[in-house]
């Protein structure tokens, strides 16, 4: 039986005691090793509260030896949470056909990328608009030409047209009832060839020389027109530019290129609007 210790049990006893006593002392501290590791994940691991990239549980398992562990285990986020974003989509390009006259062509520019129309599409991209311009100013036309120039251009697909037409008019004192018409027939001919392009009206003044009455009635046509069709109006694409030496050339009629580019912040506003409605209503590609 071999030698007896003090309490008169064999030696080989008090080793099997001594066996399982260890046993008993490894099983509590694998579930107190558990019980810290939940309280841990609970906690963001003593750091405080951490933001997870998903749901987190613990779940306990036990290894071959019958010793138990804690598994942290993570629910995926659903596509487009906040926090997992998933595949990143990007907006397709708005495209915007600028139907003009010579201040849309940049007549007398040394390039006519100074001209408001690309100065617009700077500005657009510095701020993550994603625009295409395409410029289709034609100098010395009349709103009489755009009209008849409208079918042919509109051939081509667009989101948005701007029409800039009326200054030729103006400086030849033609009569406010056919700017009207021709702008109200512009109009619907993009609406029967693009019917889901929104229109844009550039608001234009005709010099004061040819007296306070047609001045204002000439500026009422393009916000009537507007109204009518609901295109949407800007401001005096020259406000703070006509008349401004600095701002002009030498004809003092067009704008220099930083004539055009004050001239693009003017009307940036409403384009910025028109180009967050069309965005909002293209498909992800």
């Amino acid at each position: 039986m071999g030698v007896r210790a003090g309490d008169d049990k064999p030696v080989s006893d008090m080793r099997k005691q001594q066996g399982s006593g260890k046993r008993d002392v490894v099983r509590h501290a694998g579930r107190l090793g558990v019980a810290l590791i939940a309280l841990g994940l609970l906690h963001g691991c003593g750091g405080g509260a951490q933001p997870q990239s998903g749901d987190r549980s613990v779940s306990v398992e036990r290894d071959s030896l019958g010793q138990s562990r804690a598994v942290a285990t993570q629910t995926p986020l659903p596509p487009g949470s906040s926090v997992d974003p998933g595949p990143r989509a990007r907006v397709a390009p708005t495209r915007v056909l600028f139907i003009g006259t010579s201040l849309t062509a940049g007549f007398g520019l040394d390039d006519p990328s100074d001209a408001w129309p690309a100065a617009l599409g700077r500005i657009a991209d510095s701020l993550g608009y994603a625009m295409r311009v395409q410029n289709a100013g034609l100098s010395g036309e009349t709103s009489a030409g755009a009209l008849r120039r409208a079918e042919w251009l509109l051939r081509d697909t667009a989101d948005v047209v701007v029409i800039e037409t009326g200054a030729n008019d103006g400086l030849r004192g033609l009569a406010v009832a056919d700017l009207r018409r021709n702008l109200r027939g512009i109009v619907d001919k993009v609406h029967a060839r693009l019917p889901g392009a929104t229109v844009v009206l550039v608001q234009m003044q005709a010099p004061p020389n040819l007296g306070g009455r047609y001045a204002r009635e000439f500026a009422d046509v393009f916000a009537s027109v507007a109204a009518e069709t609901g295109a949407t109006l800007t401001p005096f694409l020259l406000d703070g530019v006509a008349g401004v030496a600095a701002f002009n050339q030498g004809d003092g009629i067009h704008p220099t290129s930083a004539g055009a580019a004050r001239a693009a912040r003017m009307v940036w506003p409403s384009i910025r609007a028109v180009l967050d409605r069309v965005a909002g209503l293209q498909p992800k590609v």
